[in-house]
C-alpha cells in the first residue's frame, strides 16, 4: 500500500542522538505502542539448539584507536575521546544473522519475538506491504516510521509481505532481547561495543570506513545506504530500497561483510555517551547498567544529511524490546 511521504526532517547531523531517535530515525518501542495494543507475555525459549550456519571472520588479538578520528563524529553519541583499547582474539560472523539462519533457530525452538509478542513492529513508510487497517500511525517526531501490527522478522512490511526469496538477507525485526535469545540457543554471544569496532576497521586503524577514507560511493558503492533525498526520494543507485544480501558488495581486511550501512547491528553494551572517558584498556566490557543497549553499523536509511552513522566509530541506541525494518545482529565466540 502507499503512504503519503512525510515532511523531510531538518538535515542536521550533529543533533544529539535521544533514545530510540538515531537508528536512521527507528523509533523505540514506548513511541510506538498504542493503548489497544496488548502488554507482552512471557515468551517460549525452549533453547537448545546448536546449529549457527554463518560462517566466521578470525580477528586477531591487538590495539586499537577506538573512536572517532576523523572530525565527522554527531554530538552527544559519545565517539570521543580517542581512546587505545586491546582485545584478545576472537571469530565473528562474516556477515550478519540471515533470514535463513533465524529461520532455523525458530523452527528448532518455538521462540516468537517481540515484534510478534508486542504484535507490532516499525516500518519505513516506502517499505510497508500491508491493509490500511494494520497501520498505526507515524511514530513521535520520526513520521517517516511507521508502527505496522503484523510486521515482524518473517514479514518485514506487514503481513502483506514475506521473506520469499530473501533467505540470504539479514535478519530485522529482531530485538537485543531476541538477539541474545539466538546466541543461546546457538552457544554464541553478541559482541562488545569494542569487539564490533575492531572488527569493523578490518585492520585499518582510525579509518573512517571499513575500507579506508574515501566515501562511499567513490569508485562504486560501496555500502548500502540511501541515495537521493530523504525520506522522500530514494534513487536506488546501489540497487537497494531495503536490505541488500548479507554478502554482496566487497569484506574488509579480515573478512566482515557489510559492517557499514544494510542494517544496523545489536551489541552487548549498555549505551553512555559518557563511558569512553573512563572505560578500561583492556577489554572493556561497556557499562553495567542503561536503559537502551549499542547499535552499529547503520543501515540503508542512513544519509549525510540526515543519519550519517554508517562509519566505524559511529554509535546509536535503542531499547532493548524494540525492533525495526533495518536493525538485525552478528554474533561472536
Amino acid at each position: 500500500m502507499a503512504h503519503d511521504p512525510p515532511s523531510e526532517p531538518d538535515a542536521d547531523p550533529a543533533q544529539p542522538c535521544a533514545p530510540g531517535a538515531c537508528t536512521c530515525g527507528a523509533p523505540g518501542r514506548a513511541q510506538t505502542v498504542r493503548l489497544e495494543v496488548p502488554l507482552p507475555q512471557a515468551h517460549p525459549r525452549t533453547l537448545g539448539g546448536q546449529r549457527h550456519p554463518i560462517a566466521q571472520a578470525a580477528v586477531p588479538a591487538g590495539t586499537f584507536t577506538m573512536g572517532d578520528s576523523s572530525g565527522d563524529r554527531n554530538r552527544g553519541d559519545g565517539e570521543v575521546p580517542l581512546h587505545p583499547v586491546s582485545l584478545g582474539g576472537f571469530e565473528i560472523d562474516a556477515t550478519t544473522v540471515t533470514n535463513a539462519a533465524f529461520a532455523a533457530f525458530v523452527d528448532d525452538t518455538g521462540y516468537r519475538t517481540d515484534a510478534e509478542t508486542w504484535g507490532f513492529s516499525a516500518v519505513f513508510h516506502l517499505a510497508v506491504r500491508a491493509p490500511e487497517r494494520d497501520v498505526m500511525g507515524p511514530a513521535a517526531g520520526t513520521p517517516w516510521w511507521l508502527g505496522v501490527r503484523g510486521a515482524d522478522w518473517a514479514h518485514p512490511g506487514g503481513r502483506a509481505s514475506s521473506v520469499d526469496g530473501l533467505d540470504e538477507h539479514p535478519v530485522v525485526h529482531v530485538s537485543w532481547n531476541d538477539a541474545t535469545a539466538y546466541c543461546a540457543w546457538a552457544g554464541r554471544r553478541l559482541p562488545s561495543e569494542a569487539q564490533w569496532e575492531y572488527a569493523a576497521r578490518g585492520g585499518l586503524d582510525g579509518s573512517k570506513y571499513p575500507w579506508g577514507d574515501d566515501e562511499p560511493d567513490v569508485g562504486g558503492w560501496r555500502a548500502n545506504i540511501w541515495q537521493g533525498t530523504f525520506p522522500t526520494r530514494n534513487t536506488l543507485e546501489d540497487g537497494w530500497l531495503t536490505t541488500a544480501p548479507a554478502r554482496s558488495l566487497e569484506p574488509n581486511g579480515y573478512g566482515v561483510w557489510q559492517a557499514v550501512g544494510n542494517v544496523w547491528e545489536w551489541c552487548a553494551d549498555w549505551f553512555d555517551p559518557g563511558y569512553y572517558t573512563r572505560s578500561p584498556q583492556q577489554d572493556p566490557p561497556g557499562p553495567e547498567r542503561g536503559q537502551a543497549k549499542v547499535l552499529r553499523g547503520g543501515s540503508y536509511l542512513c544519509h549525510v544529511s540526515y543519519c550519517n552513522r554508517y562509519r566505524n566509530s559511529a554509535r546509536s541506541q535503542n531499547t532493548p524490546d524494540s525492533s525495526m525494518g533495518n536493525a538485525g545482529f552478528r554474533t561472536i565466540t
